[in-house]
């Protein structure tokens, strides 16, 4: 047997193992197809690794979601996982990067486009039509990840604290280190009311538990834009790919705390238009730090805060494919991360309020806002499709 296929990747199936060539195939049609976020994509995945290839039981591909939760985008994780579990390490990168070409190639192109042409009136228009759209869909995502995940008044009071402390700007670490604390104090029952002997939910279905288990770090000096190294700029992606638990849009804090307020790499219209020409990709929201790195320094700076993101989820997905069996049942962790989650959601609409300065100047961005999330949360529409009305109605110059 391989020795890349040891331990508890062991292959116990009777199907012939997928080449390198088909999982880069594979995995470049989903990264070409996966609109709809990280849910729809593990979906995707599950047809065509469990139902159509039968290259894993349903059990496995479960478990390399959970995973997949712990530190980075759980789609790029669980695209290694399976990568991993049929070629090794090598089968894990060359998935993970298969996956997320797609949408890193498209996120270059799209930020060449801004960055060379925003300046004209009618790219002008388009972007103002995109900012509400964008407040929506962080208004969207903190309804949704909340109405699951807060069960219980200590939960919802957590979130409100948390609420207020990124209103004030307190820092995120702070905020979740004692929203953690607090968790291990009240343990997981008390916050998310579960039955005892009740499994978790499925990760497909649940997008709190998948999106919301956040930590922050020390996001570093305050560095000019024009000083920016490849150095600097693969340094501070990296520390934030150390603390980038879950994704979605529970990055977002961390993110506008970094390139905008600390580092000054974008302004806040920027950074909003970042988020919607991140949306406007199949990949995950984190194609964010391509946006920001071809701000910064081209084409190599895409690629480096990208990479840098991106390393630190991929390395620790690494060592747990080995060790999951043993840290799934530690009770101290789902604690701590119970009380994470409460403060995450407050963080999120911290953020989507204090963008929303910037974004919503005039009375028809507030309606164009409302209308969009209207269309978000009842008629749940792709977001593509909403940033799209956006990008017309500010064309159209009806926001002045």
């Amino acid at each position: 047997m391989d020795a890349t296929r040891t331990g508890a990747f062991e292959n116990t199936m009777a199907g012939q193992r997928i080449s390198r060539r088909d999982l880069v195939a594979a995995f470049l049609k989903l990264g070409c197809i996966g609109f709809g976020g990280g849910v729809a994509m593990i979906a995707l995945m599950e047809k065509e690794f469990v139902e159509k290839r039968r290259a894993l039981e349903a059990e496995e591909f479960l478990r390399g979601v959970a995973l997949g939760q712990l530190l980075g985008p759980f789609a790029v994780n669980t695209a290694y996982f399976i990568g991993y579990r049929e070629r090794g390490m090598i089968g894990g990168i060359l998935s993970a990067s298969s996956f997320m070409l797609p949408s890193f190639v498209l996120t270059v192109f799209l930020s060449w486009l801004y960055f060379a042409y925003h300046a004209l009136p009618a790219m002008q228009g388009v972007v103002a039509g995109l900012g509400p759209v964008v407040i929506a869909l962080i208004a969207s995502a903190a309804w949704t990840m909340g109405r699951k995940a807060l069960r219980s008044w200590p939960a919802i009071i957590l979130a409100a604290l948390a609420v207020l402390a990124g209103l004030a700007k307190t820092s995120p670490a702070i905020v979740l280190v004692v929203a953690g604390a607090a968790g291990l104090a009240l343990q997981q029952r008390r916050l998310t009311r579960r039955k005892p002997g009740k499994p978790a939910p499925d990760p497909r279905q649940e997008k709190a538990a998948v999106r919301s288990n956040l930590l922050f770090w020390g996001f570093g000096a305050q560095v000019p834009a024009a000083a920016a190294s490849l150095y600097q700029l693969g340094a501070a992606f990296f520390k934030v790919g150390l603390v980038f638990f879950g994704g979605g849009f529970v990055l977002i804090p961390v993110l506008h705390r970094t390139v905008v307020e600390n580092m000054h790499w974008l302004n806040s219209q920027e950074f909003l238009d970042g988020i919607a020409i991140s949306n406007l990709t199949p990949g995950p929201i984190a194609v964010l730090a391509t946006f920001v790195g071809y701000r910064v320094s081209g084409i190599a700076g895409a690629l480096i805060a990208t990479l840098a993101l991106f390393l630190p989820g991929v390395t620790l997905m690494s060592f747990l494919c080995h060790h999951y069996e043993r840290m799934k049942r530690e009770t101290k962790v789902q604690d701590f991360l119970a009380g994470v989650v409460p403060a995450v959601i407050g963080l999120i609409v911290a953020a989507g309020v204090l963008l929303s300065k910037g974004a919503l100047p005039s009375w028809p961005s507030y309606a164009l806002a409302a209308v969009s999330l209207l269309l978000l949360v009842a008629w749940r529409l792709h977001p593509a499709f909403v940033l799209a009305l956006g990008a017309i109605a500010g064309a159209s110059s009806i926001l002045r």
